[in-house]
């Protein structure tokens, strides 16, 4: 699982929902402990849910009292299971957040705010190695870098670098301002789900102008 496909089902609101699949729930939590934006998407959503809980929790002051109509007890009767049913599924979820999803939060942010290391490959002259493509050993779901030196050029006044699978189908893509091509630029890739034969394909655009600067191929491995 990527960022994109997790964007592209509304995980984050969902997991919040409680509304995945025991399945999907184990997937995308194996997910969001390596991606930094889908970890912000759940931390605000939990504190929205933490500010409505606390909105819903306080007392409502009313300035004139109203009489309460007679109803019978058969009317309550039949109201009651309509205000219980959503009242125990907020419940639930108040409780879901408070004693799985926080904790979790916390763990992530704690991960994100503490220095580690983070598997890199270089992919400078890659594209004029031939046949022996540049390879890399990561975990599955690990994050990962990527240095490339992109040819600078002053006609193009920003670059778009995209990452292919072995499909030839777009994972992602990253824009990359002119003056960062000065140097070498290192690329923070999200972890990914599946290995295999990937390209850094880089294009430079100017206005309506695009032309392919660099492409970059490299194996990706996965370790046991």
């Amino acid at each position: 699982m990527d960022h994109m496909e997790a964007e592209r089902q509304m995980l984050s609101e969902r997991y919040l929902l409680n509304e995945l699949t025991p399945e999907m729930r184990e997937e995308f939590e194996e997910h969001f402990f390596s991606c930094q934006q889908c970890a912000l998407d759940l931390e605000a959503g939990a504190a929205f849910l933490d500010h409505s809980k606390a909105v819903m929790s306080s007392p409502v002051k009313s300035e004139v009292p109203k009489p309460v109509p007679q109803v019978s007890q058969k009317f309550w009767a039949r109201l009651r299971p309509a205000f219980a049913l959503p009242l125990l599924g907020l419940v639930a979820l108040i409780s879901y957040q408070s004693f799985v999803v926080f904790p979790r939060l916390k763990q992530v942010a704690q991960l994100a705010e503490s220095p580690h290391l983070l598997p890199a490959l270089s992919l400078i002259n890659v594209a004029v190695r031939g046949e022996n493509k540049a390879s890399l050993l990561v975990r599955k779901g690990q994050p990962f870098l990527l240095f490339v030196d992109i040819p600078s050029n002053n006609q193009f006044s920003t670059y778009v670098a995209g990452l292919y699978d072995a499909a030839g189908i777009e994972v992602w893509s990253l824009q990359i301002p002119q003056a960062a091509t000065t140097d070498t630029v290192s690329i923070q890739v999200p972890g990914r789900e599946a290995p295999g034969s990937y390209t850094l394909v880089v294009r430079g655009e100017n206005g309506t102008e695009t032309s392919e600067v660099g492409r970059y191929p490299f194996n990706l491995q996965f370790q046991q």
